[in-house]
């Protein structure tokens, strides 16, 4: 076996609900169904049994799944395409569901980046709670601040040029909402997630605009 296939073997066995789907018949008929093949690469919100967000999969994946019957569809793409394959036909999903729970490990601490901070923050500015485009070390960096959950806030372009390199307490500025880290596996999904469908912030919070 070389190394890619070992690679992509290796993949199939931890995705939630996955297996070795993608080397059969009927998903090589799928690939070929459609000549839309721009659907494949669209994202789907895979939800465990519970409706709890587990991750993102390729279209391609989440209909194999679906077919398998190990899924079933919650809503299907805004796009409205339709795949033939000798199941019958379905349409591409923005969101499935497991029909079988399945457990996954849990993540304490959810990595700090701006998609995620932003979201925490709804995209407002922490200092006078318009809208954000940037984003602030409340301790500069150049003052000692880190760069953690606790002491980085999002922030708006106006107010980034007036604080500058200054303390708070220098400049009388107080934080509307003392800064934690966010907590849940979602988190860790949202960090991850660059567009969406505006119907997974149904089950991804976070992801709901401001």
């Amino acid at each position: 076996m070389s190394r890619r296939h070992a690679r992509e073997a290796h993949h199939r066995q931890r995705m939630p609900g996955g297996d070795h789907a993608d080397e059969s018949p009927r998903a090589r008929s799928i690939a070929s169904s459609s000549p839309r093949r721009n659907w494949i690469d669209r994202r789907v919100l895979l939800l465990n049994a519970s409706f709890e967000p587990l991750t993102t999969v390729p279209a391609r994946r989440a209909i194999i799944l679906v077919l398998r019957g190990r899924a079933e569809i919650l809503h299907p793409d805004a796009s409205g395409v339709l795949i033939h394959a000798a199941g019958g036909t379905i349409p591409v999903p923005s969101v499935i569901r497991l029909t079988t729970y399945v457990r996954v490990p849990y993540i304490a601490r959810v990595p700090l980046t701006r998609a995620t901070l932003m979201q925490r923050d709804r995209n407002r500015c922490g200092y006078c709670g318009g809208r954000a485009d940037t984003i602030d070390h409340v301790i500069p960096r150049s003052r000692g601040g880190t760069h953690t959950w606790e002491n980085c806030v999002a922030c708006c372009t106006r107010c980034n040029h007036r604080k500058a390199d200054k303390l708070l307490s220098e400049i009388g500025w107080t934080l509307a909402a003392p800064l934690r880290a966010p907590a849940g596996r979602h988190w860790h999904l949202v960090s991850k997630i660059r567009s969406h469908d505006p119907v997974w912030s149904d089950y991804v919070p976070a992801l709901a605009s401001a």
